[in-house]
């Protein structure tokens, strides 16, 4: 059913072109073009139906993101590609967006980045790697996503095999005529001069085939061919043409050795996983060909219109497909998506080497993300510091950013040794030196309230005396209650108006304001709850080592800790070695300065032998 009105047109100075397509879409499965006022395409999208899809950007009761209004608000015109299948459209959406590249489509690296290899199309072909590609009749292989992995591949390649890198057009007719000479690659063996007829084509065609096995991953099969030409030649006493083919096998097996071994039961299939974050998700794509990995890399694919992860999933999954060149028939994926069934298999795997894939896969994408973090932080600490405190005063929606923020927590064992524990951050980061442990004095028993209203108060009480800077952000670790004997605090001093103060309740990660009994509830993936976090974690590690120390301390007693000047240190050095206070007692003081010193020792000795 059509909507008579569209509230997002409202804007759009070619409302009323829109609406008259809008009232004729088909339902058929295709592909939507969205064009600006230029005529330039801005958004491709395939659909199972047309017309609920594209209708559902224009729908009163449809809430969009300020990025889909923008896009709409732009859309001059709409055409449409009908087609049998969502397969066919799911590929033809694909191979639009590659072609126009469209500002607001979800795009990987452009693809005249990814070097090639080119064996080109000549009665004797040449192997060389490009970033251009020719419609020449030439094979390609690749991208290849590194320049590494393929200068790695072109070097095995140029010691495995002989072939020729000139550019004289050899044909067998102007071989026949004499006309070239054997160059220096052919006196230094990296070329059997099938220009001078000392090689045949089909000698050279062989080795252009073998070159293409080793390309695709096949190694068993050329591993087997070179080991039957090695035993060829030892049986023919071309002993040294054998060691020569030895030492091409060694090499190989090295390659391959690199490569992680899967499984002799999997042939050929593509692994993807994905890591969320707030504007982009990470992906890993792997490829798996006879049993080993033969590629693998990660990418960070930006969303363009706060699309749902699992939506930029599948067009990353898709482009890859199309710009790598990739057609398994299975993908193994961490859960089940929106792709036709009859363009690929996919597998969730549970147990077994699939399931290991996965976790390889997803690794990889862990370790690239984590990286790339490192490497924001270390190349621009203080623009990677000012993007989290501007995230922090967004999430949080505070009127200034928390470049200082301090977090208290309390630790205690059913009542015994309580203590808590003050710690600071800085610009998001760990401010050591300004950490502070205090010992509970006017609480008895274990009451958190009342011991998180006394350290707030002594806290900020003796700030207020020495007139220091009160923090932009204050952290309670607790629920409502917590934070409400701190406001307390806050009230009594007279600064809540001053200071901004939050609750992070433990067991679902809830954050409380002052005076709203309702919580929010941060995206797990966004810095500023891993802040809150790790500041949370800091104050209870801090904290629970102060309680650990405290008590190990009031564990330990013995009657040398009464003697004054008598640590527990040096009584434990004097128990480990004389086993015993009786013993001490007995002991000369030759053997304690042996021990302990002059100056402890004679404490000791003294009074013992005084006392009794």
């Amino acid at each position: 059913m059509l909507i008579n009105s569209y509230t997002i047109l409202e804007y759009n100075p070619f409302k009323e072109h829109i609406l008259l397509i809008l009232k004729t879409i088909p339902t058929t499965p295709g592909v939507y073009q969205y064009f600006d006022k230029k005529g330039t395409i801005i958004y491709v999208g395939k659909a199972k139906n047309l017309k609920a899809r594209v209708l559902s950007y224009f729908r009163n009761d449809t809430k969009h993101n300020l990025k889909t209004q923008l896009l709409i608000r732009k859309i001059a015109d709409i055409q449409f590609i009908h087609l049998n299948t969502e397969t066919e459209a799911l590929l033809l959406e694909c191979n639009l967006i590659k072609k126009y590249q469209p500002h607001y489509n979800i795009l990987l690296k452009d693809d005249k980045s990814y070097p090639w290899i080119r064996i080109t199309n000549e009665e004797y072909p040449r192997i060389f790697s490009t970033r251009h590609l020719i419609k020449d009749g030439s094979q390609y292989y690749g991208p290849y996503p590194s320049g590494k992995i393929l200068k790695e591949l072109m070097d095995l390649i140029r010691h495995l095999f002989v072939y020729r890198t000139c550019n004289l057009p050899l044909t067998e007719i102007n071989i026949n005529k004499n006309k070239y000479k054997p160059c220096l690659n052919y006196q230094i063996s990296l070329c059997d001069a099938p220009c001078a007829n000392y090689q045949t084509k089909q000698e050279y065609n062989q080795t252009i085939n073998n070159i293409k096995e080793l390309i695709r991953g096949n190694f068993s099969s050329i591993l087997k061919t070179m080991k039957e030409q090695m035993m060829n030649y030892a049986k023919q006493l071309k002993f040294e043409k054998a060691q020569q083919e030895k030492e091409r096998i060694s090499l190989l097996e090295n390659y391959t050795a690199k490569t992680a071994i899967v499984s002799s039961v999997i042939s050929n299939l593509e692994v993807y996983s994905y890591l969320p974050s707030e504007k982009s998700i990470y992906v890993n794509m792997t490829k798996v060909v006879n049993g080993a990995i033969n590629m693998s890399y990660t990418i960070e694919v930006m969303k363009k219109l706060d699309e749902q992860d699992e939506y930029v999933f599948v067009s990353a999954i898709m482009q890859n497909r199309v710009k790598m060149n990739w057609n398994s028939k299975e993908i193994v994926v961490p859960k089940k998506l929106d792709i036709p069934t009859d363009y690929v298999s996919q597998t969730i795997p549970i147990l077994g080497d699939k399931k290991k894939l996965m976790e390889f896969s997803q690794h990889n994408t862990l370790y690239y993300r984590n990286q790339k973090i490192k490497k924001a932080k270390i190349l621009d600490p203080e623009r990677w510091s000012n993007k989290v405190v501007s995230e922090m005063q967004k999430d949080l929606q505070l009127k200034n950013p928390p470049h200082h923020i301090e977090c208290f927590d309390n630790s205690n064992i059913q009542g015994h040794n309580p203590v808590a524990s003050c710690v600071v951050f800085r610009e998001g980061k760990p401010s050591n030196k300004e950490y502070r442990h205090f010992n509970i004095k006017t609480v008895v028993g274990a009451d958190d309230f009342a011991s998180m209203r006394e350290i707030v108060y002594r806290r900020y009480s003796r700030m207020i005396e020495e007139d220091k800077p009160l923090p932009d952000l204050i952290v309670i670790d607790g629920g409502k209650g917590q934070l409400n004997c701190a406001i307390e605090s806050l009230i009594a001093l007279n600064i809540l108006d001053k200071v901004t103060v939050i609750g992070l309740a433990k067991k679902l990660e809830e954050i409380y304001f002052p005076f709203d009994s309702a919580p929010i509830c941060l995206d797990k993936r966004c810095h500023t709850l891993q802040i809150i976090q790790h500041i949370r974690d800091e104050a209870h590690r801090f904290g629970i080592t102060f309680h650990r120390d405290k008590r190990s301390k009031a564990e330990f007693h013995t009657q040398l800790t009464d003697i004054e000047g008598i640590g527990e240190t040096t009584a434990q050095n004097l128990l480990i070695k004389f086993t015993s206070v009786k013993r001490i007692q007995e002991t000369t003081l030759e053997e304690l300065v042996s021990c302990v010193g002059k100056s402890k020792a004679e404490k000791v000795y003294n009074y013992f032998h005084n006392k009794s």
